[in-house]
């Protein structure tokens, strides 16, 4: 079926309030009324007005409208979103003829749009929409669990039903442990309700801001850690940062750069907990003296040293 653009049927801009959708309206309504119109198809413009002017006087159907129908231009085709099942109830007054409806209508609203049970469509109940926003916490904050403070555009509507944007500041927990790409759920923090149905939920993703010492993979964690060449060479106990604080590290003697050291249990929390890596990196003292190049030329003369002997071989 096509789509029905209600608000043209009208001849009103999306923005209008209720007021001017009555107005508009009561003037169509006169101007096709069967028993008054001259129009060869004043019958079904009757109808079409009808139609749109049901759905855009009622605030939960024009906002369901709204979200579904608007991205649509008129005389493409419309499908409903699969998982799309509104609630809908009929009571007391509107229309008699069940043909009154479109298909358009039927698909949106649902097929008891068709049906009556002493009357008319009343009330339509959906659960509000859910929204998913990225959130970038630091890894002290897994590390220890925290409370943030977070501001974003949250739909909601305005008295006159149509769709708008508000900033929602929000306060919320992050828990302990929690890694990057997981979701923390705050309830009733989505998009707003219809009919009286819940608000949706707000799914925050998380992902980690950058760290000027560590970088994390799922819950490990991983450290480049500066050592001077004597240390890597002779061995040395060495103090090393971790997210719960300083450690005392040995460096075992000969160890090289790109050497891996494993801290058990100082990664994020968890059942278990991660681990911390720690990446050696050999930094090469300045020769900016005298003393240190004379140091340096000594080390040279004496030291039978070839780091490239292993690229002959083979």
């Amino acid at each position: 079926m096509e789509f029905r653009d209600y608000y043209e049927t009208l001849g009103v801009g999306r923005d209008a309030g209720a007021d001017e959708i009555k107005r508009s309206y009561r003037r169509l309504a006169r101007k096709f009324h069967p028993d008054v119109s001259g129009e060869p198809d004043a019958a079904d413009r009757f109808k079409e007005v009808q139609e749109a002017y049901e759905v855009l006087r009622d605030p939960d159907k024009r906002a369901a409208y709204d979200r579904f129908g608007a991205d649509w231009q008129a005389g493409q085709e419309f499908r409903p979103p699969p998982d799309w099942k509104p609630d809908v109830r009929f009571a007391g007054g509107g229309y008699t003829d069940a043909g009154e409806f479109s298909d358009f209508f039927e698909a949106l609203f649902g097929a008891a749009g068709h049906r009556r049970s002493g009357g008319g469509y009343t009330h339509l109940r959906m659960k509000g929409e859910d929204i998913h926003a990225r959130v970038a916490i630091t890894l002290e904050d897994s590390f220890r669990g925290a409370t943030r403070s977070l501001s974003l555009q949250v739909p909601r509507l305005d008295d006159d039903g149509r769709s708008t944007t508000r900033t929602s500041s929000l306060r919320f927990a992050v828990p302990k442990g929690v890694v990057a790409g997981q979701q923390i759920r705050l309830r009733g923090q989505g998009g707003p309700g219809f009919g009286g149905a819940p608000d949706g939920d707000l799914y925050l993703e998380v992902v980690f801001a950058p760290h000027p010492l560590f970088r994390a993979l799922d819950r490990d964690v991983h450290l480049d850690l500066p050592v001077a060449p004597w240390e890597a060479a002779l061995g040395a106990t060495v103090t090393a940062p971790t997210l719960g604080g300083k450690v005392e590290l040995k460096i075992p003697a000969g160890a090289r750069t790109g050497s891996r050291l494993r801290l058990k249990g100082r990664g994020l929390p968890g059942t278990p907990a991660g681990d911390q890596y720690v990446e050696i990196e050999i930094q090469t003292p300045s020769a900016d003296t005298d003393e240190a190049r004379a140091l340096y030329e000594r080390m040279r003369h004496e030291m039978s040293f070839d780091p490239r002997a292993d690229l002959g071989r083979g």
